[in-house]
């Protein structure tokens, strides 16, 4: 840290390190912020609205906040109180309801990351962005089989290793989700992530789509 910035971030100079700093800021404080001992660096804070991440700007002193999800990424708030920043990280992971956020730490700007989930976004844009890349041409016909469904498009689609990953909640990293894969023309393999001992099945392509639907939405398949 230059000495500029240790003017402004003293408390972070002082605990050699950002990362160190929010975890003595947490505990003084009571607050789980959710920064494994491991973390280095002040990103992917795992919360059921994406992940979070902080950095520092280089010319005032504020501490920055962001919350985002693959392809996608919001500013949600700057401050220059290290302790409302943790405390406002603690209060977004235990799931305080936005409104209450809001009132409750002012510094909080939640007003295009809310008006992107109420328009339905960001499921419809990354929909778009997938079925237009060049890149994933050679999944194009599995994605379109797949948004064709008034099911299936709500959910939130990522490639993964040339495989379409669906997820039923993009903002929450522990909803529901399959992979499905077309090895050859007219035939498909799908796994559920995150089940223990969940192995590829291979689907009909006639029941693809009730397969994908039963896994994702079905209430009596396990969570």
């Amino acid at each position: 840290m230059n000495a500029h910035k240790e003017d402004l971030y003293p408390e972070v100079a002082a605990s050699g390190g950002l990362v160190a700093a929010l975890r003595q800021a947490a505990e003084l404080r009571g607050c789980d912020i959710g920064l494994p001992p491991w973390a280095t660096d002040a990103v992917g804070i795992e919360t059921t609205r994406g992940y979070l991440s902080v950095d520092t700007a280089a010319e005032e002193r504020l501490f920055r906040l962001r919350t985002h999800i693959p392809d996608f990424g919001w500013d949600i708030g700057s401050t220059d109180d290290l302790g409302t920043l943790v405390e406002a990280i603690a209060a977004w992971r235990e799931g305080v309801p936005i409104g209450e956020l809001k009132e409750r730490f002012d510094f909080l700007d939640l007003d295009e990351f809310t008006g992107a989930l109420e328009a339905g976004e960001p499921t419809s844009s990354q929909w778009a962005n997938l079925l237009s890349s060049e890149y994933y041409r050679g999944q194009r016909s599995l994605l379109l089989r797949l948004h064709a469904d008034e099911v299936l498009r709500n959910a939130f689609p990522t490639m993964t290793h040339r495989t379409v990953r669906l997820q039923v909640d993009p903002m929450h990293w522990m909803s529901r989700q399959v992979r499905v894969h077309e090895p050859d023309e007219g035939r498909y393999e799908v796994v559920r992530v995150g089940v223990p001992g969940a192995d590829w099945t291979e689907v009909p392509g006639g029941d693809l789509v009730a397969h994908l639907r039963a896994a994702l939405y079905d209430d009596d398949q396990s969570s």
